[in-house]
């Protein structure tokens, strides 16, 4: 299973909804700027969950090519237990605009286990198609480049999550499968996500409780269906990812919110 998954664990904490709209957009409804989560990692070890890493994302407002836009960005980090078993340093950046949220620009810096690579997406909406013209560059600095364009919206594993946290899940019904449109810099990936219900989650070491929608993100490769993150968000307008289970191929971990500040609304999934 890939390795980018922990990365990728805290870019698409939400349902992402059908598309056709003008220009892949949507009211934003969930965010706003100045919004700062930060999160810790844990990995299991002989029946022992130890802390090996911390993550943290921000949103503000930023411009891109003359658009006002929101400027997300996600970095993770691994500590030394860490990276006794797997490097991970990644930064991911993204530009969204203001006015409906649709993709304009991500990248992604990574090093993961001996490998350090680069990806790019550059977005244009022509004729109501999607075109993404892509840059990847490898571990040996070979660099390639491609044009794709769908019928459909794509996105990235950030702008999927700004996107996915405005959905109105009150509709959702357990076991219903929502598509997720996401590429990087090589191909789009054949996966999904399946809406598991609600649970009640205590945050540990902060008693912070909070009434939950739990979803798995599966990815089919090598004609398996492989779910590779069970997670958490709360049940209420900010859709806030407050913990993750992650099947890596190296072992298992979890994902815990630690903080989190400039939130748009109030936090009513909260139990007392």
């Amino acid at each position: 299973m890939k390795q980018w998954i922990l990365t990728f664990a805290l870019s698409i904490l939400a349902v992402c909804p059908l598309w056709a709209q003008s220009a892949c957009g949507i009211e934003n409804k969930a965010f706003k700027a100045n919004e700062f989560l930060t999160y810790e990692l844990y990995f299991n070890w002989k029946f022992v969950w130890i802390k090996v890493g911390s993550a943290s994302m921000s949103t503000v407002i930023s411009t891109y090519d003359g658009t006002p836009c929101y400027r997300t960005s996600l970095t993770t980090r691994g500590n030394s237990k860490l990276d006794n078993f797997f490097v991970m340093r990644d930064t991911l950046l993204s530009y969204c605009s203001v006015r409906n949220l649709s993709p304009l620009y991500f990248r992604k810096g990574a090093l993961e286990g001996s490998r350090y690579y680069v990806d790019e997406l550059w977005y244009s909406y022509p004729g109501n198609k999607s075109k993404v013209k892509m840059h990847r560059i490898d571990a040996d600095g070979e660099q390639h480049w491609q044009d794709r364009e769908y019928d459909h919206c794509i996105y990235d594993m950030m702008s999927i999550f700004l996107r996915a946290r405005n959905f109105d899940t009150s509709n959702l019904k357990k076991d219903d499968i929502i598509p997720m449109p996401i590429t990087d810099a090589s191909h789009p990936s054949n996966s999904w996500l399946k809406y598991r219900g609600k649970e009640n989650f205590k945050i540990e070491g902060n008693n912070q409780k909070f009434r939950c929608l739990v979803f798995s993100f599966i990815e089919r490769e090598d004609n398996k269906d492989h779910e590779l993150i069970r997670f958490y968000i709360t049940d209420d307008q900010n859709h806030i990812p407050v913990r993750l289970d992650l099947n890596l191929s190296f072992g298992s971990a979890k994902v815990f919110l630690k903080a989190y500040q400039g939130i748009r609304s109030p936090m009513t999934s909260r139990i007392n």
